[in-house]
């Protein structure tokens, strides 16, 4: 019986982030992904998060918000999202990061995920760099 309670909200999901047309381009249930990410307000927020990262995600969070006066404007988590263009690239000593926008579909709560309102944030993917 609880398999069957999660298959609703997940399926309704679904069907909402189907009928999102932020991307433009027409979606489909492989496009969505779901899992923990940074979420930022804007791109300067995203790209802050790198210049101050230094290993302590937390950290750099409050470091972001108390610069911006905003409690919210970046956080960590668990999300259903669609990945949309990459907007820029950061860098921090040896790392490197995607800035993306994406769109947040569905939060995930302790009885499974539920849709929200869809709205853009920007998040950030790491990137491998090879020497040439």
């Amino acid at each position: 019986m609880r398999f069957a309670t999660r298959r609703v909200p997940l399926f309704g999901l679904l069907m909402f982030a189907l009928l999102a047309t932020a991307f433009c381009l027409p979606a489909q249930a492989s496009d969505y992904e779901v899992g923990e990410s940074l979420v930022c307000d804007t791109q300067a927020q995203a790209e802050r998060f790198v210049a101050v990262f230094t290993g302590n995600a937390k950290a750099a969070i409050r470091a972001v918000n108390a610069e911006e006066q905003n409690p919210s404007a970046c956080a960590i988590v668990n999300v259903a999202y669609r990945r949309g263009t990459q907007i820029g690239m950061a860098r921090h000593g040896d790392n490197a990061f995607a800035i993306i926008r994406i769109l947040v579909v569905g939060i995930e709560t302790d009885d499974g995920i539920r849709p929200v309102r869809p709205a853009a944030y920007f998040s950030l993917f790491g990137v491998r760099e090879y020497a040439v």
